[in-house]
């Protein structure tokens, strides 16, 4: 923070070095740089504000970060969707009075996507994104200033534009655990302390951009004052903030069953309703809620509800194989740093996701299957002069330390499972790139992979940079339907002569 230090007493200057508040000559011409930052501020708010996504067109995004979950992210996408097209029509002259923000409250375990879910919703609508534990408030019982620091802490997301911040998401996890101590006698004044001051907040108020608790922000409030002669009272509207909330919710399912009844199923008695914990999620109302320890208008503010489901071993197979965000892109990355490439395959992955399952974490139990694998993978193989690559199987997961012993007394022992699956890269990536479908022999992989190593590139770059140049023939190429053409050795060593021979038996065989 910036401060013209002879204007300020002694005491003063003394109470800001405490609190850790750097002094230095005030900047001059600083109108005139908030005037440009507000110009590049509304730039950003307006693109923010261009939503034109459908419900459909959000879940399909999800889907490719996000495995399983459809009827949640079916929920999810329609209530951004409402709440966004909403917040358009009030820019204009419709009367947004009567609208009730649809905030949400999510149901589910631990690891089964809920935060990230939340947070890819956020990214591709490009508004600020915020996310807490509720746990962090539960000690502040009637205080509501540390509630209110959610608020504030979009307009840091926001880069300092507090219109943009006013259309953010606000995330709190860990709701479960503010809930009123239902079972016994008193109330939580903690728990319903922050469930009042986040009610508050839900519906729409105010909030100061500077907390009354916060020195260093009145300190600067006061050196305002002092460089323009008059306060700003700048505040942070939550009228448009989307509220989300979640938790495991333990208990809740015999909170409904005791509602709901085995008399009350029904029809869906016959396939064991009562027995079937996510099946009783789905059937959770706002009176569950109240019966769990939640105020009434608390809860009352939270319309949505959304269930996601426990994962099973196929599901976290099918995050690490099929996920843009997949845990395994971390774990290569990790041994590309020290130039050693790891290859998984799919019994493999089905091993690590058995494993994970039975941690009862969901998908964060493959973190923990991965470190306790590849630790000493870690440790040992960035020191050792040969081994430059590996494969990751069934056998790897079950017995890490002594196929890590084996790999160490023979580094060549995965080349030919590495070959098979670079060639199956390399044939992808060529269909990804010029649409034509090829097939590379090992022999050329072999090839390819020396010519890499001696230009230090990696085998799959150095691949298509063999082959880049040669638009016009792959134009040419991409008429002739289920054509299969072949590199090997002599293609890698003259691509272009490679090139002609292809077109010319593609129009021989026309």
């Amino acid at each position: 923070m910036a401060a013209d230090k002879s204007s300020l007493p002694e005491e003063l200057q003394k109470l800001l070095q405490r609190q850790g508040v750097r002094i230095q000559a005030f900047p001059q011409a600083q109108n005139v740089q908030e005037d440009d930052a507000g110009d590049d501020a509304d730039e950003r708010r307006a693109k923010a504000l261009q939503f034109d996504f459908k419900p459909s067109q959000i879940k399909d995004y999800l889907d490719r970060y996000v495995i399983q979950q459809d009827d949640a992210k079916k929920v999810l996408a329609t209530a951004v969707c409402d709440h966004y097209h909403h917040i358009q029509s009030c820019q204009g002259e419709d009367d947004c009075r009567d609208y009730k923000k649809q905030n949400i409250i999510l149901i589910g375990p631990t690891g089964v996507g809920k935060t990230y879910l939340v947070q890819n919703i956020a990214r591709l609508i490009g508004v600020p994104f915020v996310k807490a534990d509720a746990t962090k408030f539960s000690e502040t019982g009637y205080v509501g200033g540390d509630v209110e620091d959610l608020v504030r802490d979009l307009v840091h997301q926001a880069d300092g534009d507090i219109g943009l911040a006013e259309y953010g998401i606000v995330y709190l996890d860990e709701i479960d655990k503010i809930a009123g101590a239902h079972s016994v006698a008193g109330r939580d004044v903690s728990g319903h302390g922050v469930q009042r001051g986040l009610l508050k907040m839900m519906e729409e108020t105010a909030v100061p951009l500077r907390s009354p608790s916060d020195i260093a922000g009145q300190m600067q409030s006061l050196m305002e004052f002092q460089a323009k002669g008059k306060f700003e009272k700048k505040t942070i509207s939550t009228k448009h903030i989307l509220f989300i909330v979640s938790g495991a919710f333990d208990g809740l399912p015999n909170i409904i069953k005791k509602r709901v009844g085995a008399k009350q199923i029904g029809f869906r008695e016959d396939i064991g309703v009562l027995d079937k914990e996510h099946l009783l999620y789905e059937m959770a109302r706002s009176v569950d809620f109240i019966e769990y320890g939640f105020e009434a208008e608390f809860i009352g503010r939270l319309p949505v509800i959304v269930h996601c489901n426990q994962l099973t071993a196929e599901d976290l197979f099918k995050i690490l194989k099929y996920s843009e965000g997949s845990l395994l892109k971390q774990y290569k990355r990790d041994f590309l740093a020290y130039g050693i490439d790891t290859y998984f395959t799919d019994d493999g992955m089905q091993a690590i996701a058995g494993k994970a399952v039975k941690e009862q974490t969901g998908a964060r139990g493959l973190i923990t299957v991965c470190e306790k694998t590849f630790r000493n993978y870690k440790y040992v193989l960035p020191d050792h002069p040969v081994v430059r690559e590996f494969v990751v199987g069934d056998e790897m997961i079950q017995k890490p330390q002594a196929k890590l012993e084996e790999l160490l007394s023979n580094p060549e022992m995965y080349r030919d499972r590495v070959v098979e699956f670079q060639v199956s890269r390399f044939e992808e990536k060529f269909q990804q790139e010029y649409a034509i479908r090829v097939r590379v022999t090992p022999e050329a992989v072999l090839q390819l992979r020396r010519q890499a190593d001696e230009v230090g590139k990696n085998p799959l770059d150095h691949f298509i940079e063999v082959f880049g140049g040669f638009e016009h023939g792959f134009n040419l190429l991409q008429k002739t339907s289920g054509s299969v053409f072949v590199i090997d050795e002599p293609v890698v060593e003259d691509p272009s002569q490679g090139v002609d021979n292809w077109i010319r038996e593609s129009y021989q065989k026309d």
